[in-house]
């Protein structure tokens, strides 16, 4: 059976300042803010050349959920040394790189609810792998 992950609830206090930080300085594309109904809101951010994406809002049990609980979201890139640097440029507080072995390193950061994300670089997947 074939399936694809398209998108991974994050539970965050405020909806605006999330968008904010997953558009402005992580760089994600918006692609859905929406108020379907009274007291709902849908949010949908997706990282460039991703077929998996961030969903937040309000109003639905998909969004209820301690803000900040959300552990390990790999963004992998294809230079972690850029990718780092871009992210600090943007005001991004992101930790040092670290070597895991194997080809892997990484360096982790949060978003202002506490949720926590990886930059990964796999020293295999560049050029056409990545």
């Amino acid at each position: 059976m074939k399936m694809k992950l398209e998108l991974v609830p994050l539970p965050v206090a405020d909806v605006d300042r999330a968008i904010e930080f997953y558009a402005d300085k992580l760089g994600f594309t918006k692609d859905v803010d929406v108020q379907p109904a009274d007291g709902v809101r849908v949010v949908q951010l997706t990282p460039e050349g991703s077929g998996c994406s961030v969903g937040f809002g309000t109003g639905l049990d998909v969004y209820r959920g301690e803000p900040g609980t959300i552990r390990g979201l790999h963004l992998v890139v294809e230079d972690l040394d850029e990718a780092r640097a871009e992210l600090v440029g943007r005001g991004v507080e992101v930790g040092e790189i670290h070597d895991f072995g194997g080809g892997v390193r990484g360096a982790s950061f949060s978003d202002p609810d506490g949720n926590t994300l990886e930059l990964q670089e796999m020293s295999w997947r560049t050029g056409a792998q990545f």
